[in-house]
């Protein structure tokens, strides 16, 4: 048999024919890089990544030991702790989730409040004191009608974003709780609900800048 013969798709999930088991198709059925190496050892057979050929080489092992390994009582023991664990892990996951997002619940966002036009006037007057302020060469000041509409709003949820204010006595046990990666990605993503509430106009552009990750 072939390398050849052996393959069925371009994924990199495949299980090749029905007698060699790649290690995405082993992960598929519930095994583990630990596991593999624990009741597998080393592959039974290499051959070159077909997806990327500068990726290290496709580990491939017997079917027949792969289905040998999952009839024995010690697999089988691993098997059912390691469900368990993962059991627990993710309640522990949504209950920490379920904890933050009632924490955020509590949380006093405010954004600035004002006019469409006032706020457009402001967030382009910020965005030329910004790149006027950027070393290198000077960035020419631009009006609204140079940059566009679609600019201008993206200028004005990042104003508007940047002039927000969160207060909460129980900020920083929060941070400390769930880490502060993941409750300023959570307290961001508020913040531009807010906004979107209070200017409906540019809730398009909030969605947009949530789904960027806030890169705009």
């Amino acid at each position: 048999m072939t390398y050849m013969q052996l393959r069925h798709d371009t994924g990199d999930d495949w299980v090749s024919g029905s007698d060699w088991v790649s290690g995405s198709a082993l992960a598929q059925r519930g095994w583990t890089a630990a596991a593999i190496r624990r009741f597998l050892g080393e592959p039974d057979r290499t051959v070159p990544n077909p997806a990327f050929r500068t990726a290290g080489p496709m580990r491939l092992f017997r079917l027949e030991r792969v289905v040998a390994a999952e009839r024995t009582e010690p697999w089988q023991r691993w098997r059912d702790s390691f469900v368990r664990r993962s059991a627990r892990s993710r309640a522990a996951a949504a209950a920490k989730r379920a904890d933050l997002l009632a924490d955020i619940a509590t949380l006093d966002v405010r954004v600035p409040v004002m006019s469409m036009s006032a706020l457009a006037e402001l967030a382009v007057a910020h965005r030329n004191e910004v790149v006027r302020d950027r070393p290198g060469p000077r960035a020419e000041p631009v009006t609204a009608q140079e940059a566009g509409p679609a600019t201008v709003r993206r200028w004005m949820v990042s104003y508007l974003r940047q002039r927000s204010t969160v207060h909460n006595a129980t900020l920083d046990r929060m941070y400390a709780r769930v880490g502060r990666a993941e409750a300023t990605v959570a307290i961001r993503n508020t913040v531009f609900a807010i906004i979107a509430t209070t200017y409906p106009a540019l809730a398009d552009e909030t969605r947009r800048q949530v789904a960027r990750g806030a890169r705009a």
